[in-house]
């Protein structure tokens, strides 16, 4: 049972297509990971652009796999990097994402034996 994401918007942008649905799924556990530590590097070296990017990247994905806290908080990591605010003002919130995406990624692999 799904806690740490919903595919409810999966299914309903699919048409119930479960061979679309696992392409949304593999990509998210693939490659959300990896665009989170590009924003952790971003935030690291107040690389602003970088950050953004890569959260401007991730936002729709955060928003199709259900986890409405993690895509509200990508809003705000999009609003620091124009800001370009200071590193503290945005750790605890990348920490919270982070946590979100990596128990998201780990209950999808089991949940669908990726």
């Amino acid at each position: 049972m799904a806690i740490n994401y919903n595919l409810a918007k999966v299914y309903a942008l699919s048409d119930n297509d479960p061979e679309f649905v696992m392409q949304i799924i593999s990509l998210f556990v693939t490659e959300v990971p990896q665009d989170m530590k590009q924003i952790e590097l971003g935030i690291k070296t107040k690389d602003y652009k970088l950050a953004y990017s890569y959260a401007h990247k991730i936002k729709p994905s955060l928003d199709l796999m259900g986890m409405n806290v993690a895509f509200q908080e990508i809003l705000e990591v999009e609003a620091w990097t124009k800001r370009e605010g200071k590193r503290k003002e945005i750790d605890d919130t990348f920490e919270s994402i982070q946590n979100q995406v990596d128990k998201a990624a780990k209950e999808i692999k089991k949940d669908f034996e990726l």
